[in-house]
């Protein structure tokens, strides 16, 4: 049996009389859509920003592929090849498409050749856009569709959604499901933290519950 993608060991986080995680333990294995539910305040988003290295954990392992690593920043998380996609989305309005995409992507990119990329994975994905469109005239799902196309192009192996549905029109939820389906059968491992129990069990393979960190 292969090593999960993402283990979290005993990952703990304190803030000013806040335990915002409490020695939560986690597994993801390779291809799994994995739930992660409760209510505001339980400690989800805390738990992603630290599987992402926005956050350090105050004491806890992270393994990856069975590997302990040290993720201290979002850049080493994604030499890991573990990549988070926010609620709040992090796009520069003045910037195009294929310019916000441009600020992940390793140095020397060329901007023809990424905007070419952005067309072939998003016809592929179902989340065809303009590169060329500046992002303060997409709609809010289009926005959700720059971040998540901004994300396959890093070639992710572990995908961290917080909360992906909570701007998107109903008609826009299946689309975001089939592509994560098809992912997730290529061997991508997918954190899909929600609050919304109707979509959880629809997607996710397993769940794991916080509750008061």
């Amino acid at each position: 049996m292969s090593a999960p993608r993402l283990h979290l060991i005993g990952i703990s986080r304190r803030y000013p009389g806040v335990i915002a995680n409490d020695a939560v333990t986690l597994s993801v294995p390779p291809g799994e859509i994995h739930g992660l539910i409760g209510e505001n305040g339980a400690g989800k988003s805390t738990l992603m920003r630290i599987a992402a290295g926005a956050l350090r954990a105050d004491a806890g392992e992270i393994r990856i592929d069975g590997r302990p690593v040290l993720l201290d920043s979002p850049a080493t998380a994604r030499a890991s090849g573990i990549v988070m996609v926010h609620q709040h989305f992090a796009l520069f309005e003045s910037l195009s498409v294929v310019e916000n995409i441009l600020l992940v992507m390793p140095p020397g990119t060329r901007r023809g050749a990424l905007a070419a990329r952005i067309d072939a994975i998003g016809a592929r994905h179902g989340l065809a856009i303009d590169p060329s469109m500046p992002v303060h005239a997409l709609s809010v799902g289009e926005r959700q569709r720059v971040e998540i196309l901004r994300a396959l192009m890093l070639a992710p192996r572990l995908l961290i959604l917080d909360e992906p549905t909570a701007v998107l029109a109903p008609a826009a939820i299946e689309p975001l499901f089939a592509t994560l389906e098809a992912l997730a059968a290529e061997g991508t491992s997918i954190v899909y933290a929600s609050h919304k129990l109707a979509e959880v069990r629809r997607l996710c393979h397993r769940v794991t519950v916080l509750r008061g960190g």
